[in-house]
């Protein structure tokens, strides 16, 4: 375009103001000639974009609220309809077929088919559709087949409800919406882009939204959650109904195998295993993670197997995973239908709402329908036995002049019946009866033909009771929707609230922190320098000067902090036990001073000081405790004129632990030549206080959930889990669970608990008392496999226990057995006494006994346990004095 075009559309657009001079109008004319007679194209701009932009929401991308498909998701679902045979049909034929009716090609069209048939709901498919689990894409279109779910027949498609409208071609009729009698949006999910809006509704479980659905009949009210056809964990508490704004955080499911072996079973929504098993060795990589390799068996079902490294906590690994790695993400929510020809936000609850209104405003039109069928066929059929039974037929067999005249004599022979008829007779019934065969008058059975007007009165009023009463017949529709296609559409992917993973607990250690103390310099690229410790690249440090100042800053490769650099570290936000003991000279020629604090609520890259600041201070003594211990001193004073006591002792276990800026108590006011460590003390702060959170089965230092107890260093937790293991743990990290413990407490080496457990192989319950060996591993205190269980465990001193007896043994009253008395204490690697050789329905513990412990039971709690398999005769001869 030449420049004065470009003027003159600028003048063609000015020309659009109603408020345009002549001037301007004449420079038009004269600039373009004939141009300025056209369209302006200024004008159209203000057109097109919100045509296109209204095409796209309401053409493409958003679902409708009535029938939760988007217009090719139903054209391909009414294309399959028409081809519908109840054989397979290839989907290069739908994908054609349905081509008549979307104007947008073959490619969106077969996306489209194979994302319904992976959804497995209303397509059911053969052949290779791909995987998603794996990301595996469906084969050519040419050689997998599909047609619809026996689901979808009974849900989807009802001609006579169906409003119905023209192609884009004008050559065909397709449905505006489909009648779906069921909350098909919410059970697959949507996910759209339009021009300036967007929808993402997830998946919820098929079952759910069916009780949903009758809840809401009732007037109850309900709850819904999404649930992912990959299952994984899902933390839905900020689901905000599915609204903008609301999120999902979703997990994959990682267990542990062994110390060195992670397994991934599920994987969260919209990820695959391959995109997975990226972000885990992207992660690795870049240091976040340590993992030795991978292995990928997945098929029908995921398996990823973690190999870690000897040397690696797998519960750190597995909160490093959810923390660097895809195995944790988070889903955001925006619920958009289109509604009334516009788009519109609704919350998931509403929309399930709308559908149950929806499905029973289709119910009840089909009753109608069913209805006005069923009147049409009682009226006929009373008119056809009236026709033959009152012999109204012979006017046919006279000799009328004209077929007009036979019309009416019929007529007038209906007349005596007319007022038992529920409508007029028309001229149309008349006809319709003289069409009927004439040999069908010999065949005529008049008992025949009053059981089938019974038949259809009795239906009619069962329809009339199911409109009467809507209400009940949906919900009953629901319920047999829910017993006919609900068996093995259960809920795949778990509940859970989760934890807040903080990534500097749980990140690897991939760097070393080297320090020049003389220089100043703190790195880890300082390989030449002092050795500090490991660290990760999202560390903080602290360093702390000669002079008393120290900062906490982010590693780096080099950093300049100061020169004469007394400390360096590791630093942890907000750990109120690591204790720092210091002794600081007041200024030049001050007073020495000590003092104990914690270093909290810093800000990185701030200046800080230890002492009060006064120019010239120097530390003398300074100590880093992680657990808050002490020390004995013994400092040498300078000799001077009357001093005697050259030598004093500092007990900073007298000294009361005080916040980062105290100045500290006065030590002495003479020089101090040197100072010396006399002796290390133990931790004199209080123990850690650990809690276990049931919601995320998770331990926390936090007060989270129950407390457990409060540990000093060197005690450990004792976790004793349901399928009859048990491990002891330290508090010195974040320990996770697969399931709820059964017990979870400190652990004393000497109480004693008491074991009911079946055996499977002997089919018999047996019983033992031991106290837990000390180990960090899992190790079993019932045989393993063959269907044994661990029935109940029991630390009371003195238990009882309660045998109800089953089978035919039935009649037999409960027995109640004095553990104590019943079997002395061995190891947990003994096999126990068998309780019973009878038939028991039950075995409980009940009310402990009480009574002075008895110098038998004392002698029984010294025997040895040289074999760990009972014998079986004193077993024998021990229930025989319980009257077994």
């Amino acid at each position: 375009m030449r420049l004065d075009d470009f003027e003159a559309d600028e003048l063609l657009s000015e020309g659009d103001d109603k408020n345009s001079t002549p001037d301007q109008h004449a420079k038009i004319e004269k600039l373009t000639g004939e141009a300025a007679k056209k369209n302006h194209i200024s004008g159209m701009y203000k057109d097109w974009f919100l045509d296109y932009a209204s095409y796209v929401i309401l053409e493409r991308a958003v679902p409708h609220l009535d029938d939760g498909l988007k217009p090719v998701q139903r054209r391909i679902l009414h294309a399959m309809k028409r081809l519908d045979d109840g054989r397979y049909n290839k989907v290069a034929n739908i994908i054609g077929y349905t081509m008549q009716y979307h104007p947008h090609g073959d490619a969106s069209i077969g996306d489209a088919l194979v994302q319904l048939g992976q959804k497995d709901l209303l397509i059911d498919t053969q052949g290779n559709w791909g995987n998603i689990l794996t990301g595996d894409g469906a084969a050519a279109p040419r050689y997998i087949e599909a047609r619809l779910s026996k689901f979808a027949l009974d849900v989807v498609f009802n001609p006579k409800t169906t409003e119905w409208m023209l192609s884009y071609d004008g050559r065909n009729q397709e449905p505006v919406t489909l009648p779906v009698k069921f909350p098909l949006l919410l059970a697959q999910g949507v996910e759209g882009i339009a021009v300036g809006l967007a929808s993402k509704i997830l998946p919820h479980n098929f079952n759910e939204l069916i009780d949903a659905s009758i809840s809401y009949l009732k007037g109850k009210d309900f709850e819904l959650y999404p649930d992912f056809p990959t299952g994984g964990l899902a933390d839905c508490s900020k689901y905000n109904d599915g609204l903008r704004g609301g999120s999902v955080r979703v997990r994959a499911k990682i267990q542990k195998v062994d110390r060195k072996t992670l397994a991934i079973t599920e994987i969260p929504y919209g990820k695959t295993t391959t995109s997975l098993i990226d972000s885990i060795l992207k992660a690795n990589d870049k240091g976040k993670i340590k993992i030795k390799k991978i292995d990928d068996n997945t098929a029908e079902n995921v398996e990823i197997l973690i190999h870690l490294h000897p040397d690696v906590n797998p519960d750190m690994t597995i909160d490093a995973l959810y923390a660097f790695t895809d195995c944790e993400m988070s889903i955001s929510t925006n619920a958009c239908v289109i509604y009334e020809d516009k788009p519109r936000f609704m919350g998931i609850k509403d929309i399930l709402r709308a559908s149950v209104n929806r499905t029973k405003d289709l119910l009840t039109m089909e009753l109608n329908i069913r209805l006005r069928e069923l009147e049409e066929d009682w009226h006929f059929s009373s008119l056809e036995k009236i026709f033959f039974e009152e012999r109204i037929y012979r006017e046919l067999e006279k000799d009328t002049e004209t077929w007009e005249m036979v019309l009416e004599a019929i007529e007038r022979g209906f007349d005596p019946y007319r007022k038992l008829f529920r409508r007029e007779i028309t001229r149309e019934d008349v006809v319709k009866l003289t069409e009927k065969p004439v040999r069908k008058i010999s065949k005529f059975d008049i008992k025949k033909a009053d059981e089938h007007i019974k038949a259809v009165e009795a239906e009619i009023e069962q329809v009339k009771h199911h409109l009467a009463h809507i209400v009940d017949y949906t919900i009953n529709y629901y319920q047999n929707i829910k017993k006919k296609y609900g068996k093995g559409r259960e809920r795949k992917t778990e509940l859970r609230s989760f934890d807040t993973i903080e990534a500097t607990k749980v990140v690897v250690a991939n760097e070393k922190l080297y320090v020049n103390r003389a220089e100043g310099f703190v790195g880890t690229s300082l390989k030449k320098d002092e050795y500090v410790c490991e660290c990760s690249d999202i560390d903080d440090i602290i360093v702390i000067l000669k002079n008393g100042k120290y900062y906490i800053r982010k590693v780096q490769d080099k950093d300049f902090f100061g020169k004469d650099i007394m400390y360096v570290g590791v630093y942890t936000r907000n750990d109120k036990r690591t204790i720092y003991n210091v002794v600081y000279r007041d200024g030049l020629n001050g007073n020495i001073m000590m003092k104990r604090c914690a270093i909290t609520g810093t800000t990185r890259d701030k200046e800080y000081d230890i002492t009060k600041g006064t120019p010239g201070s120097q530390i003398l003594w300074l100590s880093v405790n992680p657990n808050g211990e002490t020390e004995v001193l013994k400092v040498y004073l300078k000799p001077r004129p009357r001093l005697r006591n050259l030598i004093i002792e500092l007990d900073f276990g007298q000294l009361a632990v005080k916040g980062r800026n105290s100045q500290g108590n006065i030590f002495t006011r003479y020089a101090i030549h040197k100072i010396v460590l006399k002796e290390k003390i133990t931790s004199t702060v209080e123990g850690v206080k650990v809690w276990y959170d049931p919601e995320v089965m998770r331990l926390n230092l936090e007060g989270q959930g129950e407390l457990i107890d409060e540990f000093m260093p060197g005690e450990k937790i004792l976790i004793v889990n349901p399928d009859g293991s048990y491990f002891l743990a330290n508090t010195d990290y974040s320990l996770r669970f697969d399931e709820q413990p059964l017990i979870i407490e400190k652990y004393d080496q000497n109480k004693v608990y008491s074991v009911v457990y079946y055996d499977g192989s002997q089919k018999y319950y047996y019983l033992k008392r031991f106290s837990f060996e000390s180990t960090e591993k899992i190790l079993p205190f019932i045989p393993e496999g063959d269907g044994s269980k661990l029935v109940s465990i029991n630390a009371d001193i003195y238990p009882c226990l309660k045998i109800t007896f089953g089978g035919k043994h039935a009649n037999r009253e409960p027995e109640e057995i004095d553990v104590d008395a019943f079997i002395a204490v061995k190891g947990q690697r003994a096999k126990g006494k068998r309780i019973t050789t009878l038939t028991v329905k039950k075995v409980e513990f009940i009310e402990p006994l009480e009574k002075e412990k008895s110098a038998f039971a004392n002698n029984k709690e010294n025997e040895s346990d040289n074999d760990p398999e009972e014998n079986e005769n004193d077993n024998t001869s021990e229930q025989m004095s319980l009257g077994l």
